[in-house]
């Protein structure tokens, strides 16, 4: 009963806390790890044809899968 009573509390503090970074405009989550412009960049050579995505993965230091996350992201209207 007491953990409860002490995860309700850290919970609520953890919301008020939220909600002040909010209203500061400081709570933005996680940032992309790429620009726009790299994007569009990998995009082109995605679609280019030329390279595979294991090597577009490796130029832009990420991993496959968000080269496929970028490339469904752009051809989804």
């Amino acid at each position: 009963m007491v953990a409860e009573f002490e995860a309700d509390l850290i919970r609520a503090r953890t919301r008020e806390g939220m909600q002040v970074a909010k209203a500061k405009g400081q709570l933005r989550g996680k940032q992309p790890k790429l620009t726009r412009a790299q994007e569009a960049h990998l995009v082109s050579l995605y679609k280019g044809g030329n390279h595979t995505t294991a090597e577009i993965a490796e130029l832009f230091k990420v991993a496959r899968s968000t080269v496929y996350r970028i490339v469904q992201r752009t051809q989804t209207p």
